[in-house]
């Protein structure tokens, strides 16, 4: 659902990926967006193109196959997709950052703490080497990290898991962006740290006044900090809606789906709730009709025909499915 007042508005976007002569997309007809201030959180199965649409918007998809070939992605109403990448470089790390996955493999293993963080901020200010050698030592307090000014003549393979998370943070939020992505920020932390380092990009975007776009699994996640929530299924938004209505009143199939197969503390089960199947991989997408027909329980005949498109339920509230399709009246009226 698209917004004149957004800070990021993805419309119809379409990223594929040209495998053996062939292009297949991993994102395909994706439009949501954000605005100022604002916290979405991107949820869905590994495989559903989370990853690859956070990589799209800033422009850092592997070139030799990786395309973004239809679509717009409006930030601040300027269409970032035709920009060179020194036009981009521009605006990654100052407008819009991104905290990755890994910040192993994020971070350079060979260049100190402190020469990436000044790095971020000579890019995008200008002012001494004292000054912003001072700032990086600060960045580092803001996020936590004690012992700073010894950290930045350190190197990434020195701290925990955690700390060069807290790095990657600060990185992220050196030059105070209007939109942070944090993509999976915790995924190779432990639980404890897991919800120090969410409290903290929760505290910051609070402070900066940032949006933020954060891309997870975690329904426990989103529940806590998101406003709005964009569910993703096999490269397509199958849900969009404020964080309420999606605990409260799933539509699609698959959210109901991912909703049922979290356990409750009042309920005993001696099996979890699953869905069957598996997110189809990237070469094996279906060609035509509801990508989640074969996994959905509601799944009809019309279902593996028919192209279901992201149509507005009520207001706020977009659903992909035919159940839900206006062209489809007879089929809607099963769910009203």
């Amino acid at each position: 659902m698209s917004s004149q007042d957004a800070l990021l508005e993805i419309n119809n976007l379409h990223t594929g990926f040209t495998i053996d002569g062939k292009v297949h997309h991993a994102v395909k007809d994706v439009s949501f967006s954000v605005k100022p201030k604002e916290v979405v959180c991107v949820v869905g199965e590994s495989g559903c193109g989370k990853s690859v649409m956070s990589l799209s918007i800033m422009d850092l998809l592997p070139k030799h196959n990786g395309k973004v070939d239809k679509g717009e992605i409006l930030f601040e109403g300027k269409d970032l997709v035709p920009l060179s990448g020194k036009e981009m470089n521009k605006i990654r790390g100052k407008d819009i950052s991104m905290i990755f996955q890994e910040p192993m493999t994020a971070l350079n293993p060979v260049l100190t703490i402190g020469y990436q963080l000044d790095e971020v901020l000579i890019n995008h200010t200008n002012t001494t080497k004292e000054e912003i050698r001072k700032k990086s030592i600060s960045l580092l307090n803001q996020v936590g990290i004690s012992r700073s000014d010894q950290i930045v003549n350190e190197y990434p393979h020195q701290l925990s898991g955690g700390m060069r998370q807290r790095v990657m943070i600060a990185m992220a939020i050196a030059c105070q962006p209007k939109l942070l992505i944090a993509d999976e920020p915790t995924t190779a932390l432990d639980v404890t740290v897991q919800a120090q380092i969410l409290e903290l990009i929760a505290k910051i975007q609070e402070e900066v006044g940032m949006a933020m776009l954060l891309i997870t699994h975690d329904l426990g996640v989103v529940a806590e900090i998101a406003d709005r929530v964009v569910v993703m299924y096999a490269g397509q938004v199958v849900e969009d809606t404020d964080v309420d209505s999606l605990f409260y009143n799933p539509q699609h199939p698959y959210t109901q789906s991912l909703l049922d197969s979290i356990p409750r503390m009042d309920e005993k089960r001696e099996v979890l709730n699953t869905i069957k199947g598996i997110v189809p991989s990237l070469k094996n997408m279906p060609e035509k009709g509801c990508r989640f027909v074969e996994r959905c329980p509601r799944a009809m005949p019309e279902c593996a025909e028919i192209d279901p498109l992201l149509a507005e339920t009520e207001k706020g509230h977009a659903v992909r499915c035919i159940l839900y399709d206006a062209s489809h009246p007879e089929k809607r009226a099963e769910v009203q």
